[in-house]
């Protein structure tokens, strides 16, 4: 069976002093569209376009600096403490999305203390266009030959040439497609409950890490020792998010149903 061969050079450019990266392209883009969709919404809510500019500062440091953290401290966390420098050494690759997730809820819990702006108003309009950055990181990462899926013999599976010979699920592709779900899902759901403060949240970190927990079946383990049961770190990761998601969906609930009886 004739499967499709990838062997994309990872960088886009080359200008010797410095390289631009594919992966580099889809986190820019990532940014880019977070900034237009969340436009969108402060447009919509007659807020001031002019607060994005901070915000998405607040956005970009706490995700790459969470998703940094995240991978040296929870999926080889030996290696990494023994190696301190390593940490800074971003440009080599380890970005975890968990980490990147606990990042952005607490820079949005600073922004919020800071510039007056309601916790869970932020967390539920900021969390919509994380979605759709998660998708386009993924391609980056396809581009990269990393995260890779385990081997199988599906005719839709892909041969990193880079890698090996071997024929693989390629699971940034499927993670893509399910995070864009997630965020035209996520965005239906702020036009109908937007005024349900952390609703949209809850039902977004619900299905992200839904997502995340059911993809790992078909990865390469990431982390770099035993956990010791039948889970994999990244599902065990995940599932304080989902079970935290729907705790929110529920306050959310909760809190409606008080303000209406009353």
């Amino acid at each position: 069976m004739e499967h499709f061969i990838w062997n994309i050079d990872p960088i886009l450019f080359d200008f010797g002093f410095v390289k631009i990266r594919w992966y580099g392209l889809m986190f820019a883009l990532g940014f880019v569209g977070s900034f237009l969709t969340l436009q969108w919404m402060y447009q919509r809510e007659g807020k001031n376009v002019e607060e994005l500019d901070t915000l998405l500062w607040y956005m970009v440091i706490a995700t790459i600096v969470g998703a940094r953290l995240g991978h040296t401290l929870l999926y080889d966390p030996a290696y990494y403490l023994s190696h301190p420098a390593k940490i800074l050494a971003i440009w080599e690759g380890g970005l975890a999305s968990h980490g990147a997730t606990l990042g952005i809820i607490l820079a949005l819990f600073l922004y919020s203390r800071k510039f007056g702006d309601g916790y869970f108003w932020l967390l539920d309009r900021v969390s919509i266009p994380t979605a759709l950055a998660g998708a386009l990181i993924r391609i980056g990462n396809f581009f990269n030959s990393e995260i890779l899926g385990l081997p199988t013999e599906k005719p839709w599976g892909v041969v990193f040439a880079r890698i090996d010979a071997l024929p693989r699920h390629p699971v940034q592709l499927y993670e893509a497609f399910c995070y864009l779900l997630i965020y035209g899902i996520s965005l239906l759901i702020y036009k109908k409950h937007g005024d349900k403060p952390g609703f949209a949240f809850g039902c977004f970190i619900s299905m992200l890490f839904s997502v995340r927990f059911f993809l790992e079946y078909f990865k390469t383990e990431q982390a770099m020792y035993d956990t010791g049961v039948a889970l994999t770190t990244g599902q065990l990761l995940s599932i304080p998010f989902v079970l935290a998601g729907m705790g929110c969906i529920a306050w959310s609930l909760k809190n409606r149903s008080s303000k209406s009886a009353a």
